[in-house]
This record gives C-alpha cells, structure tokens and sequence, in this order.
C-alpha cells in the first residue's frame, strides 16, 4: 500500500485534516480510462484540499496500479493506493477503499467514469444544506444509456418511495460516511450481481434523506470501446437472489403496506420481470418450470394487491401468471407481445380491460384484475356499462394471435 499526502494540502494533523470528501475508485484494467477519471478528481472546483483518493487496483496486468502509484507520486490530491489480488467484483474494492476512508462523505468513482468539474462542491453543498445522508448528482451517458427519469428537477428532499430515485440503486453517489459506519455497511462480497443496490437502497432507507442535484451534470457513465466492463449476463439464478435480496431488505426496513408496495415495484419489474418476457420462448420448458419455482416465494411473499395494482397490465398479467404458476397461459402472453399486436380495450361494469390471452377464459383461471386498465393506485378506471360479446370476441382474437406465434415459433402443432 502506498500512501501520498503532499504539503501542498497540508492542514494540521487532526480534525482540520478531515477532508470533505474520499474518493473511492476500484481499478481493474483500467487504462487508458483511469487518466481521465483521476484528472476529473483533480480538476474538482471543490480544491485538492478538501478530497482525498483512495485507489484499490483489483490485480490488474494492464499497468492500472504502476499508473496509480505514478499519479499518487505527482497528484495535489492526497492519494492512497492499494494493490491486491483479483477479488472477482466491485465489491471488495469498494469495501477495501470505505475501510480507509477518512472523509466527511464518499464517493465511490468507477474507473471508466469521470466527474463534471463542479461534481463534488455541488453535491457537498446540497448535502450540507438539506442535512440529507446521500446526495444523487446528474448522470449523462458517454457511449452507453444511462438512466434519465429522476433527473427533472433538482431536490432537496427526495421521496424515497413515490419517486424515481428507486430506480438508480447504483453505487455512484454521494453518501454521508458517518452513516456507513454507524449502520456498519459494506457491500456483500457473496453476491454476484446486484450488490450495489442492495447497499445503496440501505442507505436510502436507513438515512436522513436523498437530494437530487439535476441542474448539472455530476457523473459521466463511460461505455468502453473494448466491452469489458459491460454487465454480464450470467445464469438467470443470480438475478432472483439478488431480486430476493431486495425484497427482504425492503420488508425488513419498511412496514407492510403502501409504502413498501411502492418500492417493491422496483425489484419486481426491474429485476425479475426480465426473466418472465419474450425470452422465456427461446428456452426450455425445464427452464421456465426452474424460474417458476425461483420467484415462487418471492411472488408469495410479496406480489401483494396493492403493488399488482401499481403495474402496468401486461406487466401485472405476466406476475399473475407466475404467481399463479401459469407457465401456458405465460408463454401465451409472452407470444402475443413479441407479434406486438396491441391488446383491444374492453369496458365492463368495474373497468376497463385489455383482452391479451386468456381474459376471460374460465379454463385459464386468471382474474380479470390481472388485465384491468388502473388510474391512480388503489382506484379503478370506471366505465359505462360493459359488453360481454366484446370481450369473449377480444378474448379469441387474442389467442388466436398468440397461437398463431407460438405455432410460429415451433412451441404448438
């Protein structure tokens, strides 16, 4: 481990010496990206004075860790670097680097990634100003996407549970590090996917507050030329443990009820919902019985009505399948959306409803509020008196279409 703090920050031994910020960066491969990270951290207007680095190289081969001891060498910034072996994961950078820490907050930076010159001071400020715990400032993709709906306006105090911060559980933000400790967080090592937002979504629930900084961009979320840090796609057993993860994490911290409906939403459709869409009619049957019996506590324990209702129907048709342990009637469903023929509207005395396959069919024995139109949660779109030809007509044609496509797709004679 090599250890750098120049004079040209050198403040008092002591609580003086406290710097505002710790920029936690795990390396592993990262060249040529890493230059323009570290220089992204040192152009902060926050001042080198007031940030500390620590840079983990997570056995890199590439010369991540030669170029970080150089930097360190040269750098106004205080720099830590650490060397060790491949740990297989973010994770244990990340851990290693919150370990050393010695800032009021941190940050923890990708190597790939790099920062708008004003990052730092901005999200300091907003932190200091609200009192909040952790600070989301405006990610831009470069070469990739990167997530958009929770940057409309800047926040001080953000809901945690109505609004859209839920779904960037990401570990690039700004976090209070006096609640990490308290709380004794890390990153669960164990997982292989989805351990960043378990620790981020703790730390949402656990604090004093998330703000939003959206009138400047924060965080630039580098797409690599060569691929190598793109998500791998894994066995589709990581993404349900990581989605029951989530799920236990939220009924642990947050009561039965609404609110915990809001945020249950997040894991269901954004982490199990995936396995249960058009892909499941290019695998096996003995895939798809596996993946149901995987979400079936899950969708026991928590697909309550109260978040049913807060889904789209299509989204909310495919989990009632599943909970229901409609693996046909699913495939149905899934073969109807990749025709991508749009589902005719039906009114009926308690709503409206979209006639994908198997509304109404007695033989399928799925509900009709599994295909019924919601406005606001918990209450139901009214409508003038309902046609029952309409929708056993709507019915058929539906599965007709799905049959159509799964005959298509060789998965019915």
């Amino acid at each position: 481990m090599t250890d750098h703090h120049p004079a040209a920050s050198g403040t008092p031994a002591g609580a003086a010496d406290v710097p505002d910020v710790t920029v936690v960066v795990g390396a592993y491969q990262a060249m040529p990206y890493l230059v323009k990270c570290l220089e992204s951290v040192e152009a902060q207007t926050l001042g080198a004075d007031r940030i500390e680095i620590v840079a983990v190289d997570d056995g890199s081969t590439d010369g991540t860790g030669e170029y970080l001891e150089e930097f360190a060498a040269r750098s106004k910034v205080a720099t830590r670097v650490v060397r060790q072996a491949n740990s297989g994961g973010p994770g244990g950078p990340r851990n290693k680097g919150l370990s050393l820490a010695r800032g009021r907050f941190v940050f923890f930076l990708d190597a790939d990634d790099y920062f708008g010159e004003e990052a730092l001071e901005r999200m300091v400020a907003m932190a200091d100003r609200a009192g909040t715990d952790v600070v989301l400032g405006k990610v831009v993709g470069v070469n990739r996407g990167a997530p958009k709906s929770m940057w409309k306006k800047t926040v001080e105090h953000a809901d945690v549970y109505a609004s859209n911060v839920k779904y960037t559980l990401s570990a690039q933000k700004l976090f209070r590090r006096e609640l990490l400790v308290r709380h004794d967080m890390s990153f669960d090592t164990s997982m292989r996917t989805g351990e960043d937002a378990l620790f981020t979504l703790e730390a949402y629930l656990r604090g004093s507050g998330v703000s939003i900084v959206a009138d400047y961009t924060c965080y630039y979320l580098v797409g690599r030329d060569d691929g190598v840090h793109l998500t791998k796609s894994g066995s589709y057993a990581i993404r349900f443990e990581s989605a029951r993860r989530l799920m236990e994490l939220i009924a642990e911290l947050v009561p039965a009820g609404d609110r915990r409906d809001q945020l249950m939403v997040r894991p269901f459709t954004i982490t199990l919902l995936p396995q249960f869409g058009p892909v499941v009619l290019g695998q096996s049957r003995e895939v798809l019985a596996d993946k149901f019996t995987l979400a079936a506590p899950l969708t026991a324990a928590h697909f309550t009505p109260g978040l049913a209702r807060r889904l789209k129907p299509q989204d909310r048709l495919r989990l009632t399948c599943v909970a229901l342990g409609k693996q046909d009637a699913l495939l149905e469903i899934a073969a109807f959306l990749k025709a991508g023929t749009s589902p005719e509207t039906v009114r009926g005395l308690r709503g409206e409803y979209l006639a994908y396959p198997g509304f109404r069919d007695r033989a399928t024995g799925i509900p009709d509020t599994a295909y019924q139109l919601v406005g606001r949660p918990g209450r139901l779109r009214t409508a003038p008196d309902g046609a029952r030809r309409r929708a056993r007509k709507a019915a058929r044609r539906a599965r007709r279409i799905a049959g159509r496509a799964l005959r298509k797709l060789g998965l019915r004679r």
